[in-house]
């Protein structure tokens, strides 16, 4: 198939499969063309067919699906979507292992796993592991084999940390989709996902493609209304009009996947500032909750020196019907947090702003609140802009997935730390003090051990 993108040079075809050509882009060091094809199959290319039209439709969907969790913070090799049929990504040397996340026991689970009645659901999502080789039926495998294999690629050694890494990942990927395909009335049942290792970072990263040859998803959750591939698996004969009840199915998802990028919910923070010398401390909760998509707005008022100012600002936030949750940032006495508190069913959580001199007997005025009243506090502007994120997660699948891609990062970033300092410490030489140190002693330790081993 010629490649669609014709404005960009291309370099020598570096992988083809059985539905894409990856082909290498000159005037874009690290990246790569990935392009579709018309081809559709089942059973490691058993059953083979060519379905006109596939191409754009896997391409539309696999962008949508990346953008989304691109979006929310998932690290993948994604750049942007070039053309109808074709995208560029970042160049990666690929994991051989399919990594599959189940919410619903159905398709080849049931056969490897007799006894267990199709339906059974996984609390957590169930995580399997698969060596791609066609001749061998791609084997399922478990972390042990994976570990065992010593796979390397781009000089990255797949040992413990990057398998937990990928499976974790996989798991938080899937319940990003699983939230997003909800309010699309669609069960996502199952999913396909690979990993590759970026050539220029050397980091794992979600690679390869997600489109509808990827997952098992069911309308209203009821298997009969399939839209996924496995309604080609089924076909007893493959026939023009069963092709065509196939790229109607594709079709559907094609279509609504581009709605995964969009909410219906609004949602809104507002802050409450007793002073304008509190703008600073107010400003990072803004920045915290534009990191999650939430518009935010400040205002000064105080419920000591005009509340009835307090409560007007308060009517007028409730009264054009957005869902809001009010942050109050009042020192002192904090009389701001438990009027708004008192006096509204929206949530409302203080953030005091603390000062040095009396920061200890502040904190006191705002979680010693009068019977009745529910008004959190938090200390951390961060803090407060993600209690207002995790509310409106609830009905908001782009807000709840950023904060569970953070969620995800945060522990990688662990994962890695560990990782790092536990070779530091095999070095020779570079053996850790038992006596206490400071954290900006042993900062400046694991600088020493990271530069030492670069060495």
């Amino acid at each position: 198939m010629a490649p669609a993108a014709s404005d960009l040079k291309l370099g020598k075809k570096v992988n083809e499969g059985k539905t894409k050509e990856v082909f290498e882009l000159p005037d874009m060091p690290g990246c790569v063309l990935m392009q579709s094809k018309d081809q559709i199959t089942a059973g490691n290319a058993a059953r083979k067919d060519r379905m006109e039209g596939k191409a754009a439709i896997s391409n539309t969907t696999t962008s949508c699906v990346f953008q989304l969790l691109q979006e929310s913070g998932i690290k993948t090799a994604f750049v942007r979507k070039q053309s109808d049929t074709a995208f560029i990504a970042a160049h990666c040397e690929m994991i051989p292992i399919e990594w599959v996340c189940r919410r619903i026991a159905t398709g080849s689970f049931l056969k490897r796993n007799p006894g267990v009645k199709e339906g059974y659901k996984f609390y957590p999502p169930k995580i399997e592991m698969f060596y791609k080789d066609d001749a061998a039926n791609d084997p399922q495998w478990s972390e042990e084999q994976i570990i065992e294999a010593k796979f390397c690629f781009a000089g990255l050694t797949i040992g413990q940390t990057e398998v937990d890494i990928m499976a974790r990942s996989t798991q938080a990927i899937f319940e990003i989709l699983e939230k997003s395909w909800q309010p699309q009335n669609c069960t996502l049942v199952d999913l396909k996902i690979e990993f590759g290792v970026n050539v220029l970072t050397k980091e794992i990263i979600l690679a390869d493609v997600i489109d509808n040859d990827s997952w098992r998803l069911w309308p209203s959750g009821d298997r009969s209304q399939q839209k996924d591939k496995q309604s080609y698996r089924d076909l007893k004969e493959v026939t023009p009009e069963a092709l065509q009840m196939v790229k109607r199915n594709f079709e559907w998802v094609a279509e609504r996947v581009e709605l995964l990028l969009k909410t219906k919910s609004q949602d809104r923070v507002v802050v409450l500032m007793g002073s304008p010398s509190d703008l600073t401390h107010c400003e990072k909760i803004k920045k915290a909750c534009a990191a999650f998509g939430i518009p935010c707005e400040l205002r000064v008022t105080s419920a000591h020196k005009g509340p009835d100012e307090t409560l007007r600002i308060k009517a007028e936030y409730e009264g054009d019907g957005i869902p809001t949750v009010f942050v109050a940032v009042a020192g002192r006495s904090n009389g701001l947090g438990p009027v708004m508190s008192g006096n509204t069913a929206y949530p409302v959580v203080n953030c005091p702003p603390l000062s040095a001199d009396w920061g200890t007997q502040d904190v006191w005025s705002s979680l010693r609140l009068p019977s009745g009243l529910g008004c959190p506090t938090t200390l951390s502007p961060e803090g407060a802009a993600q209690f207002a994120a995790q509310i409106f997660g609830l009905n908001n699948h782009l807000v709840w997935a950023k904060l569970r891609s953070n969620m995800l990062n945060t522990w990688i970033s662990l994962k890695q730390a560990d990782k790092k300092l536990r070779e530091c410490t095999l070095i020779p030489g570079a053996e850790l003090p038992c006596t206490k140190v400071s954290a900006s002693q042993l900062s400046l330790y694991l600088n020493f051990c990271f530069i030492k081993k670069s060495w």
